[in-house]
């Protein structure tokens, strides 16, 4: 019953991000002097290899335990705060964790939350294409 009650807030999530914003890499990279809150939202190994500069490493969205660590690091945040959210380990429409990492900032009320729309994976969309990594 855990199970299935854990299922039905996951899918509930992502149909409330179904509607999400999303910013293009090229956008990203020409922003970083603002300093958005950039957030990694997928497997830490991907993180630790590269990321972007500046960013958090915020847990695997998909699941409840990663989203915890999505959660406690926005939650001071002012709710108007821009905050761009990424994942890349893999092609946008198979990616496990943007939906709920989008859909739970949503519901937390912060409303300049974008997805980093990464089309392949982060290799190829971001670091390929020469934007900053450390």
């Amino acid at each position: 019953m855990k199970k299935l009650a854990s299922a039905i807030v996951c899918a509930a999530l992502i149909l409330a991000a179904a509607e999400m914003a999303t910013v293009e890499p090229a956008e990203v990279a020409a922003h970083l002097s603002a300093k958005p809150a950039i957030f990694q939202v997928g497997p830490n190994v991907l993180f630790r290899g590269h990321h972007i500069p500046g960013a958090v490493y915020a847990g695997p969205a998909s699941s409840a335990a990663g989203l915890a660590l999505l959660k406690a690091a926005v939650e001071k945040l002012p709710h108007d705060r821009q905050i761009v959210i990424y994942c890349g380990c893999c092609p946008w429409d198979k990616c496990p964790n943007v939906k709920p990492a989008m859909a739970m900032l949503q519901s937390m009320g912060y409303k300049n939350a974008k997805a980093m729309y990464l089309p392949d994976n982060f290799k190829s969309d971001w670091i390929d294409k020469g934007y900053p990594v450390e």
